[in-house]
């Protein structure tokens, strides 16, 4: 099946890639501001052979959340409780990224990979939990005081 797959893969459309080059260069944004989203909707434009290219069905936003062990070195201005409460407005429904979802249809899992303040029960447990919330482990020590996590 594998190698089945493969071969139906053919080349990009590149009047398609042309396209997305095109209206990419037209928008009202400074040139490469949107970093790899800029390729990544040049690639998918391609790959469907046509510009701009459809939604995916279903369509999913993926929120990886954690916090760093460098916080304690002081190198940012914001305690490690506020990775917490932002996970706890994602899954409220009440963010920026929320109202994109929102308005694309599409769904939100909030993934945790080292946050280290626990959520409340009410956020962790809710009844949508399991299908929006995933926990890997808790935090993440300040590098060279602990091995990484294998996960």
């Amino acid at each position: 099946m594998l190698e089945t797959t493969i071969a139906a893969i053919g080349p990009l459309d590149q009047t398609a890639t042309a396209a997305a080059r095109d209206l990419q260069s037209r928008l009202t944004k400074p040139a490469g501001s949107l970093g790899a989203l800029e390729d990544l909707s040049i690639r998918l434009a391609g790959l469907a052979g046509t510009c701009p290219p459809p939604l995916p069905e279903p369509a999913a936003v993926a929120i990886f959340a954690g916090d760093h062990g460098v916080h304690a070195q002081g190198v940012t201005p914001w305690p490690q409780e506020v990775t917490a409460q932002m996970i706890g407005n994602f899954l409220a429904g009440g963010a920026v990224v929320n109202a994109f979802a929102r308005q694309a249809g599409a769904s939100v899992t909030v993934v945790d990979v080292g946050v280290a303040t626990p959520l409340p029960p009410a956020v962790a447990d809710g009844p949508d939990a399991p299908n929006r919330w995933r926990r890997t482990h808790p935090g993440w020590s300040r590098p060279g005081s602990a091995p990484a996590p294998a996960t």
